[in-house]
């Protein structure tokens, strides 16, 4: 069988329809983590924010109410059009969409002085080239921050994880570990400030109902699960419903 999509192609295939679901998603509209950077946000009050890979525009709507503009950039024209459509719903006239990749962002250097992803990075194609373009377009000194599921490191653990992120959506590349986001930030010209941990519980039926995983993958996710062996099941929490709690983590970096 000949795949011919790219991974952009891909990401844009799978989120495109789901756009509306993910607009409405319980589990992106609000957390731990969004408070973390609504607080953050709110004391740095930027010109110009960058929501990097939008998807269902929570994050632009978290900036919003504390930055000058806002530009929601994301693959999907179809989800920018959906945030586009919320934003105006809520009020929110300062929020604008570009269709981009984050390894090519549409923006001079320097241009913008705050930048956040959430949820986003563990599908592109090339991470270390989203967060050098991320650190050009910033001006030095600004603030970045990037939330994202993570491995938890141990290769048994972290097997199991892309695993089963992959049977979902096979969009998914990698949800990288707390030591790999350090060092990927590191080397793209940032200084980390603040790392905070979070543990995210995730209702099976609504996770693969929002990507739209079909029901042979649904049912392979389900039945390994079944064959987990102890420390793993312990770890990810795993349900007789298939739900189960995901590590998750937020970087707060300054563009050095």
């Amino acid at each position: 069988m000949t795949r011919k999509d790219s991974q952009a192609a891909l990401v844009e295939r799978q989120f495109g329809a789901q756009a509306a679901a993910y607009v409405a998603s319980p589990v992106h509209a609000g957390g731990p983590d969004l408070d973390w950077l609504a607080a953050r946000v709110a004391v740095l009050r930027p010109a110009m924010a960058l929501d990097l890979g939008a998807g269902g525009g929570h994050v632009s709507y978290a900036l919003a109410p504390h930055a000058a503009r806002v530009v929601a950039c994301d693959l999907s024209p179809r989800m920018l059009a959906a945030v586009g459509e919320a934003a105006a719903a809520r009020g929110l006239a300062n929020i604008e969409t570009r269709a981009c990749n984050v390894a090519a962002l549409p923006f001079a250097d320097g241009t913008a002085d705050f930048a956040a992803s959430r949820f986003s990075a563990h599908h592109w194609g090339d991470v270390a080239a989203g967060l050098r373009e991320a650190r050009r377009v910033l001006a030095a000194g600004s603030t970045a921050v990037f939330m994202d599921a993570v491995s938890p490191g141990r290769p048994l653990l972290d097997s199991w994880l892309q695993g089963i992120e992959l049977l979902r959506d096979p969009s998914h590349v990698r949800d990288y570990a707390s030591e790999e986001w350090i060092a990927l930030l590191q080397a793209a010209g940032f200084t980390l400030q603040r790392f905070k941990r979070f543990r995210l519980r995730l209702d099976f039926a609504s996770w693969i109902a929002r990507i739209g995983t079909p029901p042979l993958q649904a049912e392979a996710i389900l039945a390994l699960q079944r064959q987990a062996p102890t420390e793993v099941a312990a770890h990810f929490d795993f349900a007789d419903d298939g739900s189960f709690t995901l590590d998750t983590a937020c970087f707060e970096a300054v563009a050095a």
